[in-house]
């Protein structure tokens, strides 16, 4: 359970930081009460980990020779893919993806009412981070370790990971963003990955 809490925050935590989520959630807060933003990201983000644990969970139903090669393999591309991606990127990548959630929150703002209570803040934060999360690559890495780790330690560790840079982007947000280097970011996610990789094919020696 400890590998799995270990690997799920540290990946996570690692993915998260200059995520497009990570600057939906900086731009609510700069607009909107902290706590209710904090509320729907966090609420969003959990289920988005324990829908993809118990995808995760339901591919361990294969005879675990496969799921465990097929975790090793999964997390070597991944990694290689990351890698790939964070030496195509251009010095500050991250500027798109500031952008990108700008517009989104734009959108959504512009469809709620200028007395907008509690529950619409939440549900607006909740959507956005779900619908950009779905399919990003923290979700392919919570199956991915879900797979290869005990569930309920990967569940506690993103969830954990998720709180950590939920809280880092509506407190000190757009103070981080000026510094973030998302294809650093990037690489280091890809470097983490090809470790996790590692470390599970050295269950089987």
């Amino acid at each position: 359970m400890l590998n799995g809490f270990t690997a799920g925050l540290l990946l996570i935590t690692v993915s998260e930081l200059g995520d497009k989520s990570f600057f939906i959630v900086m731009l609510l807060a700069m607009r909107h009460p902290r706590h209710w933003v904090f509320i729907g990201a966090i609420a969003a983000l959990s289920l988005m980990t324990v829908v993809s644990v118990l995808m995760g969970k339901a591919i361990r139903l294969l005879p675990q020779a496969y799921t465990h090669y097929g975790a090793i393999a999964l997390f070597c591309l991944f990694g290689l893919k990351l890698l790939w991606d964070a030496s195509q990127m251009p010095a500050h990548a991250e500027a798109a993806e500031v952008a990108a959630a700008t517009v989104a929150v734009e959108q959504a703002d512009a469809k709620l009412a200028k007395t907008a209570g509690a529950r619409a803040i939440i549900l607006e934060a909740a959507g956005l981070t779900f619908l950009t999360e779905w399919g990003d690559r923290t979700q392919l890495a919570t199956i991915t370790l879900a797979a290869a780790n005990h569930p309920i330690g990967v569940t506690a560790g993103a969830i954990l990971g998720h709180a950590i840079c939920t809280l880092i982007a509506i407190v000190g947000g757009s103070f981080v963003a000026g510094r973030i280097s998302e294809r650093l970011v990037t690489a280091i996610g890809g470097g983490l990955f090809l470790v996790f990789g590692f470390l599970t094919w050295q269950e089987r020696l």
